[in-house]
């Protein structure tokens, strides 16, 4: 079968004929319809992400597909199921063999693609609004990055949440995607984050992507006990946080990766994807995927990642169909 995978430590991501896996106990193998691109993605390949399995290996966090195959005691899940799994690695292929309590059953009306761009990008906007910053109806959200992957999810749900929503993002391009996931206040990057923040009435709590300046003037632009969440780091700098100023406006900053939560409280993480699938099956969440691409060009999609040009997710679908042949 096709994958894209990195052969050894160190070694550029490529396109690659690997052997067809065999499902071991526990597990099923999926025959994959659709998966989901992340940034973190592009620090497995740099070997820098903090979960990066050792080579060989495939990228690929978040599929969607159908069980091909079961493994010794697996029960609660039957060949043809529809699921989706936050696989964490191995979805950049045309098949994948995951653990079978990470499987939540798909119902008919979600499409593959928008399963495979719901898990990651929505789980860590719901569980770290909901259960780590506990955002409440009536404050204020400002979601830096607001256009990309992840913010863009912050935004939609945010105001599902019942918050007023500030979103910043680089053009008017982007910032007319955010408005359309539910932004009320738009912040182009080319503006002055903090004095448009503070004109607004300052943040009560903040959901940010980029980190480094834009984060300090988020920072400075947050209310007293107000709540700021570092999600990422796309704009290559890790901030230092002041720990006086956190003191004088009894600030706080709150820790969170969605990965973490799946070795010490699993259950968080599929309680939170139970509850997407539903708001997605009712139309209430509709994720938005700028591109979708075959196998043979996930190297492109990771390109789009990388130069950010997409907004919203870049969902990468099988190239062909493979009829896996029995052992």
């Amino acid at each position: 079968m096709q994958a894209f995978t990195i052969p050894s430590q160190g070694a550029a991501a490529q396109l690659a004929e690997i052997d067809l896996p065999e499902p071991r106990a526990g597990q099923v193998r999926v025959s994959i319809k659709a998966c989901g691109l992340n940034f973190a993605d592009l620090l497995m390949q740099k070997g820098t992400y903090q979960d990066t399995p050792a080579a060989p290996f495939t990228l690929g966090l978040e599929v969607a597909g159908v069980v091909d195959k079961l493994g010794d005691g697996v029960t609660e899940l039957r060949v043809g199921d529809r699921v989706a799994i936050y696989s964490g690695q191995g979805g950049l292929a045309e098949f994948g063999v995951f653990d079978a309590d990470r499987a939540i059953l798909l119902p008919d009306a979600i499409s593959f693609e928008d399963a495979a761009a719901v898990q990651i990008a929505y789980g860590t906007s719901h569980i770290a609004l909901d259960h780590r910053a506990h955002l409440q109806p009536g404050e204020t959200l400002l979601v830096t990055g607001a256009a990309g992957g992840v913010g863009l999810t912050a935004v939609e749900i945010g105001k599902l949440m019942g918050a007023t929503v500030i979103a910043h993002a680089r053009g008017p391009e982007k910032l007319e995607v955010a408005r359309a996931a539910g932004a009320d206040h738009l912040i182009d990057a080319s503006e002055d984050l903090r004095a448009r923040v503070k004109e607004l009435g300052g943040a009560d709590v903040v959901y940010d992507a980029i980190g480094g300046d834009v984060f300090k003037a988020a920072f400075r632009a947050t209310n007293p006990e107000g709540r700021l969440l570092p999600i990422g780091f796309a704009g290559g700098d890790v901030p230092q946080i002041p720990a006086n100023h956190l003191l004088v406006k009894n600030l706080t900053v709150i820790g969170f990766y969605i990965g973490g939560y799946l070795k010490f409280r699993p259950q968080i993480v599929q309680d939170s994807f139970e509850t997407l699938f539903g708001w997605l099956a009712e139309g209430r969440i509709k994720p938005h995927i700028s591109h979708v691409l075959p196998l043979t060009e996930a190297e492109k999609g990771m390109q789009l990642l990388r130069d950010r040009i997409a907004t919203g997710k870049v969902v990468v679908t099988p190239w062909a169909a493979v009829t896996p042949q029995p052992p």
